[in-house]
């Protein structure tokens, strides 16, 4: 496997991940998918790293989804452990420990924005567009799309963009709800870092049980989701972090959080 299909740059606790197969529009093969969940399964147990960011290389493409090339050679059982690999990248992305972000530089279709929607928070440039496609190949979203979307805007408008296979522009992508912000193509890096760097200034065992919280207490009725909230609340009670918070807001300065 070579190494440059996927780029890493990690500054102050940050860690950028670009796919990196500009030819093909970030398209993803099955090197590519394997390379970012090595990193993904990695991160997870690196507490030095408190938020993860991901785009695509060049400005014309964040992600087009599955490499339709390498699809079209494969037979009917390789192509149902593409989607199942896929499939378990995003959802380990989904469940990482810490924030993730998309930095949607450009076209992200099928596969792309379903990396999104995996994604917790999407920032996009204003030359970008997003659509779950599938359907004009025949084929429905297979690595999430159909649960993610309509968990994000809502069942109607969801539906209407899978049966279209429409593409999105960016402003409407805000509007609807599919991103947080959108911004200057040349804004879009200096935008991700500026939100990765507020987060950083959180206590790390606080944001990985918000996170939890979140995630799991969505599936779940209101009162379940309660009590999850609560078990993940009481993770932080005996955290130094805590105990750093309350001094530094009693002494008018910042915390130094350590996740501990």
């Amino acid at each position: 496997m070579s190494d440059d299909v996927l780029l890493m740059e990690e500054k102050d606790g940050v860690l950028w991940l670009t796919l990196n197969r500009p030819q093909v529009m970030n398209s993803f093969n099955f090197e590519l998918l394997r390379a970012l969940k090595a990193q993904i399964d990695g991160i997870r147990f690196r507490p030095e790293i408190r938020v993860v960011i991901i785009t695509g290389a060049g400005e014309k493409a964040f992600c087009a989804g599955a490499d339709l090339k390498e699809r079209a050679t494969l037979p009917p059982l390789q192509v149902k452990e593409f989607i199942f690999t896929i499939r378990d990248l995003f959802s380990s992305i989904e469940n990482l420990n810490k924030p993730v972000i998309a930095a949607v530089n450009g076209v992200a279709l099928g596969g792309g924005t379903e990396l999104a929607l995996a994604c917790d928070i999407r920032i996009a440039s204003a030359t970008a567009s997003m659509g779950l496609t599938e359907t004009r190949l025949a084929i429905i979203p297979g690595a999430g799309g159909t649960q993610r979307l309509p968990r994000l805007i809502g069942r109607g408008k969801a539906k209407e963009l899978i049966f279209t296979g429409r593409r999105v522009p960016a402003e409407e992508a805000l509007a609807i709800g599919l991103v947080n912000q959108v911004c200057a193509p040349d804004q879009l890096r200096k935008t991700c870092d500026a939100m990765a760097a507020e987060i950083c200034e959180t206590g790390p065992i606080a944001i990985e049980q918000a996170k939890y919280a979140i995630n799991h207490g969505l599936e779940t009725d209101l009162h379940t989701g309660l009590a999850i909230e609560s078990n993940a609340y009481w993770v932080t009670i005996p955290t130094q972090d805590r105990l750093e918070g309350l001094a530094a807001f009693r002494e008018k300065r910042k915390p130094v959080y350590k996740g501990e």
